[in-house]
């Protein structure tokens, strides 16, 4: 019995280990059971989240590739298939105001090359050099560049196109093309340059009214497709799509050519004949405010790109400031007329010299002795003294209200780029010696176009017009007159311009004379300051006038600047050549 039981015992026992063994397998795993089960799941469970994640990222780049960058892949694979050459518009003519062709854009070619069609390098470099100009070698070197389009020279005139096309063909060379293209051309030379302006490569105008009036002159440029093959070069018969270029408007300027030519060849002989620096003409329609002919020298050739300096693309009358001289004499005493504070024939007792500020001011005539003289007298003499007093009656605040609505100190509103204000006191920059310097034109510095714009107030019963060269654009007229003001009465305009003519008569205008004609102006003989004070015996010789007095048609300018002569014998007898050649270009007729 004893050994049943304990081999019943054992029995229980090995049955009982042998059950407990998956009880203990499922409460903790050994390390090799634990790995084999991870990539069980590995392989039943992960496997397709990764496949599904890789099928995704491919559909979004699908996406990405045929949706959202499509266009940029399409315009890459178009480019590597095509040459785009720009085709120039042709820029808008510029009239003069009877219809000459000032400036205008010409039919030409633009020469290029497809280096992979060129059959000889050398012959071909050696006939463009033979007909086009400049050395073999530098065209050697385009020719031999590893592209398929280079450019070989712009603008070139028709004739050599020709010629170039003749000369390649006799010698069997390929590879050069034509691109129609325009150029800027001067009928009349380099007359009006400094107005015109300058254009540039581009076909932009960089200066003058080509740069003011850029807007309409320009057009906008056309494109020409052309095919290509798969190393570049230009499929014969291929597809050429062509966008043609719209051309820009014409204009019409004030200008005379006529006058502009008198203007600038008087102008350039009075600066040889008194030995100034420079010299200014402007010469306008004191009603309408229209430029007949302006020019400051030196003069612009227009024609020769070599040539061009800073101070040839400057019009002074516009962009430089000078004192003005007795020149202003006549603002002075238009306000003291026009506020009822004087009249013409008001006498002041005038001596010899007055004090403003810590100098004496004398006339230039060397009078040592008191005067009584009335304000047609003092105009006629140029009086400074005289002026100073006249001035002194108008009182700080008439007198700066008075300069201010005359225009001095602001900008005319001239179509021309870089125009000044000029260096003007407003009335709280007054001193104790402004007031006296100023009225007789010293103290201050402006472009003189402003005295232009202030002294046609006179011509022009009064009223305050805009200087201006353009008449029309585009075939449709401009109107000007939306900034016209009455200055002062009809009434002072007409007694100043009594007094303006006794200047020309009997004064010191006298030279300025035109035969038959009744001429008003005023001379001006304005010091220029230096480093250190005015410079001794230099001047800026000036004389402005218009004619015929009673019903002005043309007004006159003309300024020496740097010279030792008075406007009495400089100034005038040039202003006087001038005023006779556009009097009678005009059609003004003399009055006796």
């Amino acid at each position: 019995m004893g050994s049943k039981n304990r081999q019943r015992n054992k029995r229980r026992v090995r049955g009982s280990s042998y059950d407990e063994v998956p009880r203990t397998s499922r409460r903790g795993l050994g390390s090799n059971e634990s790995s084999n089960t991870l990539l069980a799941v590995g392989q039943f469970g992960w496997v397709p989240v990764i496949f599904v994640g890789l099928f995704l990222l491919v559909i979004l780049r699908l996406v990405y590739l045929q949706v959202i960058d499509a266009p940029r892949l399409a315009a890459k694979a178009h480019a590597n298939h095509t040459n785009v050459i720009t085709i120039s518009y042709k820029r808008g003519t510029i009239y003069d105001r009877n219809g000459n062709v000032l400036a205008t854009s010409e039919d030409c070619q633009t020469i290029y090359v497809n280096p992979k069609e060129v059959a000889d390098v050398d012959i071909t470099s050696q006939i463009l050099a033979q007909d086009l100009g400049g050395k073999q070698e530098d065209y050697r070197a385009v020719l031999s560049q590893n592209t398929t389009f280079a450019y070989i020279q712009h603008k070139v005139d028709l004739p050599l196109i020709e010629q170039l096309k003749e000369d390649l063909k006799k010698a069997k060379q390929t590879g050069i093309y034509y691109l129609a293209d325009t150029k800027r051309v001067y009928p009349y030379g380099s007359l009006a340059g400094q107005i015109l302006g300058v254009v540039g490569t581009d076909g932009n105008g960089l200066t003058g009214l080509e740069l003011y009036y850029d807007k309409i002159l320009s057009g906008t440029n056309g494109q020409m497709t052309m095919e290509v093959g798969a190393d570049g070069t230009p499929i014969a018969g291929g597809a050429n799509q062509i966008t043609e270029a719209k051309n820009g408007q014409d204009i019409v300027l004030s200008l005379d050519v006529d006058v502009q030519q008198v203007a600038e060849n008087k102008i350039t002989e009075a600066i040889e004949t008194y030995g100034a620096e420079s010299g200014m003409v402007m010469v306008t329609d004191p009603k309408s405010g229209e430029i007949l002919a302006a020019c400051s020298t030196p003069l612009l050739n227009i024609t020769d790109p070599t040539s061009y300096t800073d101070e040839q693309l400057a019009l002074k009358m516009v962009s430089s400031s000078y004192e003005p001289g007795s020149m202003f004499k006549v603002l002075t005493m238009s306000i003291a007329i026009d506020n009822g504070i004087l009249t013409p024939d008001s006498v002041l007792t005038v001596p010899a010299g007055v004090k403003v500020g810590d100098d004496i001011v004398r006339d230039d005539d060397g009078r040592d002795y008191t005067m009584d003289m009335s304000l047609i007298e003092i105009l006629r003499r140029s009086s400074n003294t005289g002026s100073i007093l006249v001035g002194r009656a108008n009182g700080a605040d008439t007198f700066a209200a008075g300069v201010e609505k005359f225009g001095i100190g602001s900008k005319t509103g001239i179509d021309y780029p870089g125009e000044v204000e000029g260096l003007v006191p407003k009335r709280s920059e007054y001193t104790g010696t402004t007031l006296g310097t100023m009225s007789f034109g010293q103290g201050t510095a402006m472009p003189m176009v402003q005295i232009v714009r202030a002294i046609g107030v006179v011509a022009n019963k009064g009223v305050l017009t805009t200087p201006h060269f353009l008449i029309s654009k585009g075939g449709e007229k401009v109107d000007w007159s939306g900034n016209n003001k009455q200055v002062i009465s009809e009434e002072t305009a007409q007694k100043m311009t009594t007094m303006m003519q006794v200047v020309v008569d009997e004064g010191t205008g006298a030279a300025g004379k035109v035969d038959g004609y009744a001429v008003a102006g005023k001379t001006g003989t304005g010091e220029q300051a230096g480093e250190n004070g005015y410079k001794e015996n230099v001047y800026l010789s000036s004389l402005i006038g218009f004619a015929n007095a009673d019903d002005p048609q043309v007004m006159v300018y003309v300024g020496l600047n740097g010279t030792s002569y008075l406007a009495s014998s400089s100034a005038a007898p040039v202003f006087s050549s001038i005023m006779s050649e556009a009097l009678s270009d005009m059609g003004v007729q003399p009055v006796s």
